[in-house]
């Protein structure tokens, strides 16, 4: 038995439903992912242009300092989108937004080897299941003929932070007076 409101929907329509969901969701999603793509390689631009020399790291320090970030990240990835599945999306982005943004604040503090390690293990911590979470969530919006595209539009974060933070990079170290 079919319900009233459970109508067939053409093809049209359903195409036109999801440039309409697509024009909501993506832009903010990928803005986010864009972000938390920056956010994660911010020590990669930090160490050339000063944070070695002030924390005095070695090449070891830096890489431990570096890597740490993914045992938080990769430990509390899955339990994280259990929660994001529990409490829901809404909640739940903004509870890791709001985590990561504290962390990254308060790592402009940092003073020494030892905070840097535990500012961005927390950083791991904070941002644990955020990249599989969006995923998720597209699944939620996007049928499985449209998910392609939709997940690649959302990944097109990774290059396009690169290409800003190297250009920040450059032009960090051009106003310093150092080679590129």
């Amino acid at each position: 038995m079919d319900l009233p409101h459970t109508q067939a929907v053409t093809a049209a329509e359903r195409k036109a439903i999801s440039l309409k969901v697509a024009w909501r969701i993506l832009p903010f999603v990928s803005l986010m992912y864009f972000i938390n793509y920056v956010d994660r390689t911010a020590i990669a631009f930090a160490a050339p242009n000063g944070m070695t020399e002030d924390l005095q790291l070695t090449a070891t320090m830096f890489g431990l300092a570096s890597g740490i970030f993914f045992i938080g990240y990769i430990l509390l990835e899955v339990p994280s989108n259990i929660l994001m599945a529990k409490f829901g999306a809404r909640v739940w982005f903004m509870r890791i937004m709001v985590t990561w943004g504290i962390v990254a604040a308060l790592t402009a503090f940092v003073q020494n080897f030892e905070m840097l390690l535990v500012m961005r293990f927390l950083l791991g911590v904070a941002e644990a299941g955020f990249a599989p979470a969006i995923v998720l969530y597209l699944t939620y919006w996007f049928s499985n003929r449209d998910r392609v595209k939709v997940i690649s539009i959302y990944l097109l974060g990774i290059p396009l932070s690169s290409v800003v933070a190297r250009s920040y990079l450059a032009d960090s170290r051009r106003r310093r007076g150092v080679g590129t």
